[in-house]
């Protein structure tokens, strides 16, 4: 719908994952706050809804893919130092849209960044 008010017809594939994702979050932190509360039906409910969701986001990365898909962008950009930072992420947002959690990615190429080479 509020596609339809800026006037488009729907939304970009990223506005897309971007809702999805936030669906995501939402179904599992309810489904948490349920299980708190005592609520086990809900709770259930709840994952069972992320499970679906789940179904229409693209497969994440393992903490291992991730290091080395990271480690080969550093290479590839031949980035040297924190300065190159931004390069770096905006390589890993492109060629891995949705496919990781880019918080998590940001430190692994700080890290990598800041070692000696």
């Amino acid at each position: 719908m509020a596609a339809r008010e800026q006037g488009r017809d729907g939304l970009s594939e990223e506005e897309l994952m971007d809702l999805l994702h936030t669906m995501l979050v939402q179904r599992e932190q309810e489904a948490t706050h349920c299980e708190a509360s005592g609520k086990v039906e809900l709770a259930v409910q709840e994952r069972e809804e992320a499970e679906m969701i789940r179904e229409f986001l693209p497969s994440q990365l393992s903490e291992y893919e991730m290091k080395l898909v990271c480690q080969t962008v550093v290479e590839c950009v031949e980035a040297r130092g924190l300065r190159d930072m931004g390069r770096c992420m905006a390589e890993l947002k492109e060629r891995y849209p949705g496919q990781m959690d880019f918080a998590k990615a940001s430190c692994m190429v700080k890290q990598m960044l800041r070692a000696p080479q």
